[in-house]
């Protein structure tokens, strides 16, 4: 007899097939732990491309859709970005001017940290 795991026996047969996953895969680089957070990864997508959609940053950061999408809502409620709409699109404006939250980091702003990371790329969605 084999034995099944517990997600195994949850889902079986043709639907276990049918069910795409929907959490993305993270790429090898960012396997593991990380420095930063998905919250800093999701504003570095906004402030590269202030057009980008939720599913391309869901695949870049290695979360899911769902999850990005609670990160925007929190970015917005906090400040630290505007959502607009634009046709169809949600246009971003990430504030540069913004400090960071936490008490070791509230002496920089939002700028100095897209200037740590996105050094030599183009930041569109600041202000």
């Amino acid at each position: 007899m084999i034995k099944k795991t517990r997600n195994e026996r949850r889902v079986s047969g043709s639907a276990a097939r049918a069910r795409p996953s929907r959490r993305a895969a993270p790429s090898k680089e960012a396997a593991g732990w990380t420095f930063l957070t998905n919250h800093a990864h999701v504003l570095f997508c906004l402030a590269e491309d202030p057009e980008v959609r939720l599913r391309d940053m869901a695949e870049r950061v290695g979360i899911t859709e769902r999850a990005v999408q609670r990160i925007v809502t929190d970015l917005e409620g906090e400040g630290f970005v505007t959502r607009s709409r634009v046709g169809r699109r949600n246009l971003y404006e990430v504030h540069p001017d913004k400090p960071l939250r936490h008490p070791i980091e509230a002496h920089r702003d939002v700028k100095s940290l897209l200037a740590l990371i996105l050094r030599g790329r183009a930041s569109k969605a600041t202000r």
